[in-house]
């Protein structure tokens, strides 16, 4: 059981504080172990070297640090070492040299087994050093002459034993746990009491077998290993209960840890920032296509790319922070300090690069791709509850947005007060008609003539006044108003249409369809009841579909599409060019008309740009389409789109959205004098 979320292997910068400490404890180590050992006699501690007690206290000392306890709340690794009874006992029996060297042996098997890197086994052995070493002067000062006396368990001998362990105790907190801090960029002061009395209860078991492997050692060496029994018997015990505290605590999977912890940590920081006036940070991750590898290549497969994903968001977070998984495919990451929104966005953009590699799976290379939401405490949220809630908000305005990161905005939350409150309004607005429409004209780029109108959604809010789509069309797609809404758009529309048929002006009308306007199985009959109604002709109307609405469900859409088609009306794909969707995915659908978006019509005027806009119109030329330019606010960029093969432009350069009282004169203006409009 692995703490994926310990990066402690990882070593320093060479010149960092963290860097400095661990190599001046290891020179300290270095020094003390060769001073001991240059201190002692050699032809004494040769002959305890043969002893066959001296190999079974090593071999103890070896097995114990191999299997730590440890208490509830500690990785499994990363506990109490049970050769402390046997370290100690070194000590007394046979002296500090063999008793030092015993404890290296001991942290150099441990540690390569347990696969650390050189830095983190030579600093563990140089603090045990230096543990021992104070140990031993305690033993030194208390009882000078313990080792040339017969051992007899007496009080001050076992009070003696007891202070020695203490202080081994205490000085193993303050090496290691200062390494910690320093790696965590946390206080010291936290790290020094986190997990403290589970540790001491260990301690203080450990510490009170040590009077008795003396005596033991000093009768029979076959004593000694006896005491495996009971520290097996403990192990196993504190083995049980660190389990059952890292299942509750953690994701059986990827070995994060789960929401409960996430909670409880969360809570945690929380405090700490309000106390010292910091910020933390909540991001939450959502991977893009994991549905796709479930049903392609099956579960296992996906359990082994999530157990992937945990490790490569594990590596790529600060020391301290904390990655959990959710469930599914959604993760989080509690940033336990974090300056600003900014600095969020750039851990967020790290664990994005980090997961852009490619995974190799069953001979298959994986693209892995996530959308990332921030919400930080206190800016955002004031409890844990609400922060999740923000970083969910805004981790699915990255997905819908395919912006990849985005922090919380309370006005894109269909959730918030302010949304729940526009959603009311709107929806009576419906009900009392309070929704207009303007239209502006599409003409051709060659002669200037009125070829079409777009159809255009506003609302008279009664204290904001005129809103535009931006304003309200995020309620009424995020919410059950996209059906009523559509309805009435379509309702006013073609009842505006057929008055301007009555009047001879017969141009095309567009109407914009939503992602979810357009996967409604209602909307065909819909349209079809509204083209009866107002009497108007299915090719007089013509259905726009987004690009990201074709993007997001690509098979569901395109099954839209052409039931739609089958009414009789035109089909146009709008805002092309924004990155969503493809010529290939383009071919495939019935549609009459591609409407480059503005960002990418601007291109025209840009030389680094023109040739791609070129090429896609000609593309879209050739698939019998016909190509629209978009924003056009200038005569040169009318131009420049004609010039690059368009058929049509829209834009300010030729007029701003018209009421449709304002329509028939507008045209008539246009063309001449003739108010009869011609069907693209």
């Amino acid at each position: 059981m692995k703490d994926p979320n310990s990066s402690r292997d990882i070593g320093p910068r060479a010149g960092t504080p963290l860097w400095l400490y661990m190599a001046a404890t290891i020179v300290a180590g270095m020094l003390l172990l060769t001073g001991a050992a240059l201190g002692s006699e050699p032809a004494q501690y040769l002959g305890q070297a043969t002893e066959p007690l001296t190999w079974v206290l090593i071999a103890m000392v070896v097995l114990g640090e191999l299997r730590p306890v440890a208490a509830p709340g500690q990785a499994p690794g990363n506990g109490s070492p049970t050769s402390l009874p046997f370290s100690l006992a070194l000590v007394v029996v046979q002296g500090l040299p063999l008793a030092l060297l015993a404890q290296v042996l001991a942290v150099a098997v441990a540690g390569t087994a347990r696969g650390h890197a050189v830095h983190r086994i030579a600093f563990n052995a140089a603090q045990y050093v230096l543990c021992l070493g104070a140990a031993d002067a305690v033993l030194r000062l208390v009882l000078p002459v313990l080792r040339d006396s017969p051992w007899v368990p007496a009080g001050e001998v076992i009070i003696a034993l007891a202070l020695a362990g203490a202080v081994h105790f205490a000085v193993n907190r303050i090496l290691v746990r200062s390494a910690v801090a320093m790696h965590e960029r946390s206080s010291l002061g936290p790290a020094l009491l986190k997990d403290i009395r589970g540790q001491i209860r260990v301690t203080c078991v450990l510490v009170a077998l040590v009077p008795l492997v003396v005596v033991a050692a000093t009768h029979s060496v076959l004593y000694v290993p006896l005491f495996a029994l009971p520290l097996g018997a403990l192990y196993s015990s504190a083995m049980l209960s660190v389990k059952r505290d890292h299942q509750a605590n953690h994701d059986e999977l990827t070995g994060l840890a789960n929401r409960k912890l996430l909670n409880l940590r969360a809570r945690s920081e929380m405090d700490r920032a309000g106390r010292r006036g910091g910020r933390i940070g909540l991001l939450l991750l959502d991977l893009d296509r994991f549905k796709e590898v479930n049903d392609t290549l099956g579960h296992p497969a996906g359990d082994r790319l999530l157990q992937t994903v945990a490790r490569r968001l594990s590596h790529s977070v600060r020391p301290g922070d904390l990655v959990a998984r959710l469930g599914g495919d959604e993760f989080a990451v509690l940033l336990t300090q974090v300056r600003d929104s900014a600095a969020a966005a750039e851990v967020a953009a790290r664990l994005r690069c980090a997961l852009a590699e490619p995974v190799r799976i069953d001979g298959m290379d994986l693209d892995l791709g996530a959308s990332i939401g921030i919400a930080l405490f206190p800016d955002d949220a004031d409890s844990f509850e609400h922060l999740l809630q923000r970083a969910d908000v805004a981790m699915y305005v990255a997905k819908s947005a395919r912006s990849g990161v985005e922090s919380y905005d309370p006005g894109k939350d269909r959730n918030s007060t302010a949304r729940l409150s526009l959603y009311s309004e709107l929806r009576r607005g419906l009900a009392e008609g309070a929704l207009e429409m303007h239209y502006q004209p599409r003409v051709s780029l060659d002669d200037g003539r009125v070829t079409g109108l777009e159809a255009l959604a506003r609302w008279q809010h009664p204290t904001r006044g005129l809103l535009l789509p931006e304003e309200f069309m995020p309620v009424v797609e995020q919410s059950n108003l996209f059906r009523a809404f559509t309805g009435q758009v379509l309702d006013i529309t073609l009842a505006r249409v057929s008055r301007w048929r009555e009047e001879g002006l017969t141009p095309t009308v567009a109407v914009n369809l939503g992602m979810r306007e357009l996967l409604d199985p209602r909307l065909p009959d819909t349209v079809d009841a509204c083209l009866r109604e107002h009497g108007v002709p299915p090719s007089q109307l013509v259905l726009e579909i987004g690009e990201d609405s074709l993007a997001d469900d690509g098979e569901a859409a395109a099954a839209a599409v052409h039931r739609l088609r089958e009414l009789g009306v035109g089909l146009a794909l709008d805002d092309f060019g924004t990155g969503h969707f493809t010529l290939v995915q383009l071919a495939e659908l019935p549609l009459d008309e591609v409407r480059i978006h503005e960002s990418f019509t601007a291109r025209l005027t840009d030389e680094a740009g023109t040739a791609a806009v070129h090429a896609a119109v000609a593309l879209v030329n050739s698939l019998g389409m016909d190509a629209t330019a978009e924003g056009v606010r200038t005569r040169e960029l009318a131009a420049a789109a004609r010039e690059a093969g368009c058929r049509t432009g829209q834009g300010s350069h030729y007029s701003h959205p018209l009421r449709g009282d304002e329509v028939p004169a507008w045209i008539a203006a246009h063309s001449g004098g003739s108010t009869a409009g011609t069907c693209a």
